[in-house]
C-alpha cells in the first residue's frame, strides 16, 4: 500500500527502498521488538544443537517461545528452515528455556512470565512472499506469520502482516504430546461456560472487531480470546455472567470512566481493563476498542 505525505494540502507518495544490509533489518527489528511485537528480546544468531543459527529468539508477552526469521532473497526458504528450528526448539527441556529468560530478562520479568509450550510461534519478515510461500503457510498446522516489511524515505518503517496459519490438531494429539500442540483452545469452547445473554454479546463484539479491519487475527487460548494486527489490541476474557477485556495502555477518551488501569508492577502490555456485562454498553465499549486498535497501526 502506498504511503502519502500530506503538505499544505498536498499529498506526496513515499519513496521506498530494499533494506541495503542484510543485517540492518534484523537489527532494527531485534533492537526495538517490544515496540514492534510485544516481544522480549531473548538472542540473536542463536546456534543449536545440529549446527543451524537462530536468527532471533523471543518470548511474547504471554510466555510463548517465539522464532523470528528474516527473508533476505527472492529464493530463501525461510519458513521450512524456521520450521527446522521450532522442531529442535520443542525438543529441548523446559527448563532450558526458562534459564535462558532469567538469564537474559532478569528474575522479576521471569517470574511474570508463564512459558507456554502449546502456543510457540514461528514469524517470517520479507520484502515480498511467494505463492509458494503463502500456500505452504496455508497447509501446515503450526502458527506461522508473515509481515511484510517497508522501508521508506525519511525513515518510516511498517511491518504489515500477510497471512496466519492458526489451524488445530487433534485432540488425540494434544492428549499424546501436549508440548507439540500449535492450539490449545478454541472459541467455542469459551462459549460453552457463559449464560446465553453473555455469549450473545461476545458474538456481536466479536464480529463488530472483524469489521474493523480484514488483516485482524484472531487467537484462543485456555485463558482468554485475543485479538491483533501485528500487536495484540484486545483480550477477551468471557465469566459466566460477564466479560472481562484488556486494551492497549494509551489514555482513553472514555467519559463514562469504564476503564481500568492495572497497576504498572504487572508488567502487563494490555494494561487497561473494561467489563462488559449488558448489550447497551456495546456501542460505547466498542468505541474503547477502536481506539485501542489505533494505537497498534
Amino acid at each position: 500500500m502506498p504511503i502519502y505525505v500530506e503538505k499544505n494540502g498536498s499529498l506526496k507518495k513515499l519513496k521506498s527502498y530494499a533494506i541495503d544490509k542484510e543485517k540492518k533489518l534484523q537489527e532494527l527489528v531485534e533492537q526495538n521488538l517490544m515496540e514492534v511485537l510485544d516481544m522480549h528480546f531473548l538472542a540473536t544468531e542463536y546456534t543449536t544443537t545440529f549446527g543451524g543459527r537462530i536468527d532471533t529468539l523471543a518470548v511474547d508477552r504471554n510466555g510463548a517461545p517465539v522464532i523470528i526469521e528474516y527473508k533476505r532473497g527472492k529464493n530463501d526458504n525461510v519458513i521450512n528452515q524456521a520450521l527446522s528450528y521450532l522442531k529442535w526448539l520443542q525438543a529441548q527441556k523446559v527448563e532450558f528455556f526458562e534459564m535462558l529468560i532469567i538469564k537474559t530478562l532478569g528474575n522479576e520479568i521471569s517470574k511474570e512470565l508463564k512459558i507456554d509450550w502449546q502456543n510457540p510461534r514461528v514469524i517470517c519478515i520479507a520484502e515480498s512472499y511467494s505463492k509458494f510461500d503463502i500456500d505452504t503457510v496455508e497447509v501446515i498446522p503450526m502458527r506461522i506469520e508473515l509481515l511484510k516489511y517497508r522501508y521508506y524515505e525519511n525513515g518510516i518503517f511498517s511491518l504489515e502482516p500477510l497471512n496466519a496459519s492458526e489451524q488445530k490438531t487433534s485432540n488425540k494429539e494434544t492428549v499424546d504430546n501436549p508440548s507439540k500442540s500449535p492450539i490449545d483452545y478454541s472459541v467455542e469452547q469459551h462459549l460453552q461456560k457463559p449464560s446465553e445473554k453473555i455469549k450473545n454479546i461476545f458474538q456481536d463484539l466479536r464480529s463488530r472487531i472483524f469489521e474493523i479491519d480484514e488483516n485482524i487475527k484472531e487467537k484462543a487460548t485456555s485463558m482468554y480470546i485475543g485479538y491483533r494486527v501485528t500487536k495484540s489490541f484486545a483480550e477477551i476474557h468471557i465469566g459466566k455472567n460477564q466479560i472481562k477485556m484488556y486494551l492497549r495502555p494509551i489514555e482513553y477518551n472514555d467519559p463514562k470512566k469504564m476503564v481500568e488501569k492495572i497497576p504498572d508492577g504487572y508488567n502487563w502490555t494490555l494494561n487497561h481493563r473494561v467489563y462488559i456485562k449488558e448489550k447497551d454498553e456495546l456501542d460505547y465499549i466498542f468505541g474503547l476498542i477502536e481506539q485501542s486498535y489505533q494505537d497498534v497501526l
